[in-house]
């Protein structure tokens, strides 16, 4: 609870690395941590927040806000500015674990059968042998379509009519139901089309109203004009892990770096969907409505989030009642990835804790960004987690400075 006298607030100074933000009494491992991020991972500015029980107990930020006008610690000589406690981020695929909670809350209110087939809602979904395909199939990533035949441009895929009608025609490359493969890109356009029929409403505009709104959170997927200022260039870093860290080691198989260097693999043309890539840094990337891998947040507004399904925040009212957080919290599909080709589980668009992406234990659920955010709840503990950072490294689900921060919330709810 923001306020109490059992929090830590000021700075903690190592080097050139200022911590800036509050840790309540028994949390400063958490602190610890974020700074070696900064001291021993090429951290270059990032922040961390961390609920129990509705209760906020960590919210630190450091380093600056531009990865590619700043190193640690403040400002420097090329005038980039400093993170501050308002710096938000894109936090990439992070942000499938926020727009999950759509059609999770429109089945909650009866608006939505997780097990009719998508094209109830959506007809046109029914083309090229997907009739059968069902809407927890497409929150599960069993749907068959990670790829488009044709890839889209950047202003296709940012003009949702046109890109929600090209994943309706798409034929899937495997039989709907039968198998599952992480939908990088086109989870955007199949979540952005069934929500909109069922809603008439997007997704972006339905969390505005319905989640971000009544819980404050400075979180959105579509960033408008009036936020810009806060939101800092992201960029990637370079690899690098201290030599007896402790940190989790996933070294790719053969198979997996060799799918990400073949222009063929489902690998490489599930994230190639967007052709050329887009330039996150982009205002009109930044924009877009891609509920798969473009909203913009703080580290505190993705843990209040995530807080915020588990009960009751600050006098809001919970998100999920306890039918839906066992929803979230179910496995609907797990096994080896038909795109990723690790072992994977997900659920209702969660992904759950594995070996892929290690949360904090066997009830969490949330979803990494690729390159390094995170967020998540666990029930089991009553924590919620959110962790957002300008430095992209080539991780896909298992960043090790999120994986540090996420030990030392372990260590001290263990």
């Amino acid at each position: 609870m923001e306020g109490r006298n059992t929090e830590r607030r000021g700075e903690t100074r190592s080097g050139n690395v200022d911590v800036q933000g509050t840790v309540a009494a028994g949390w400063e491992p958490v602190r610890d941590a974020f700074l070696r991020n900064f001291e021993q991972r090429g951290e270059r500015g990032a922040a961390v927040a961390v609920h129990r029980d509705g209760v906020k107990v960590v919210d630190l930020w450091a380093g600056g806000k531009d990865v590619d006008g700043e190193g640690v610690g403040g400002e420097d000589a090329d005038g980039g500015a400093p993170w501050t406690g308002e710096t938000a981020q894109v936090v990439r695929s992070a942000t499938k674990g926020v727009a999950a909670a759509v059609p999770l809350l429109l089945h909650q209110r009866g608006l939505l059968d997780l097990d009719a087939p998508v094209a109830t809602y959506w007809p046109e979904f029914k083309a090229a042998g997907k009739d059968r395909a069902t809407v927890r199939d497409l929150l599960a990533h069993r749907a068959g379509v990670p790829v488009l035949d044709r890839p889209l441009t950047l202003a296709e895929a940012v003009d949702l009519p046109t890109a929600t009608a090209a994943v309706a025609a798409q034929a899937p490359v495997w039989e709907p139901g039968t198998d599952h493969g992480y939908h990088a890109h086109t989870f955007s356009w199949l979540l952005s089309g069934l929500v909109h029929r069922v809603t008439g409403r997007t997704v972006g505009r339905w969390v505005a109203e319905e989640i971000a709104g009544p819980l404050g959170l400075d979180l959105w997927i579509g960033l408008p004009d009036a936020e810009a200022h806060r939101v800092g260039r992201i960029g990637p870093v370079e690899e690098v892990e201290p030599a007896g860290s402790g940190a989790l080691r996933l070294r790719p198989k053969h198979a997996v770096t060799e799918a990400y260097r073949d222009p063929d693999s489902l690998t490489r043309r599930a994230f190639g969907v967007i052709d050329p890539a887009p330039d996150e840094n982009d205002p009109v990337y930044r924009a877009a409505e891609l509920p798969g891998s473009a909203g913009v947040a703080t580290a505190r507004a993705l843990s209040r989030f995530y807080a915020a399904t588990l009960g009751p925040v600050d006098g809001a009212e919970r998100l999920f009642a306890p039918a839906t957080l066992t929803l979230a919290r179910t496995e609907e599909s797990a096994g080896t990835d038909r795109v990723l080709l690790v072992g994977t589980r997900f659920g209702l668009g969660h992904m759950l804790h594995g070996p892929a992406s290690p949360l904090l234990g066997p009830s969490s659920f949330g979803h990494p960004g690729r390159g390094g955010s995170l967020g998540f709840a666990d029930p089991d503990s009553g924590i919620a987690f959110g962790y957002v950072t300008n430095g992209m490294r080539k991780t896909v689900t298992a960043d090790p400075r999120a994986q540090a921060l996420v030990r030392a919330v372990g260590a001290v709810t263990a």
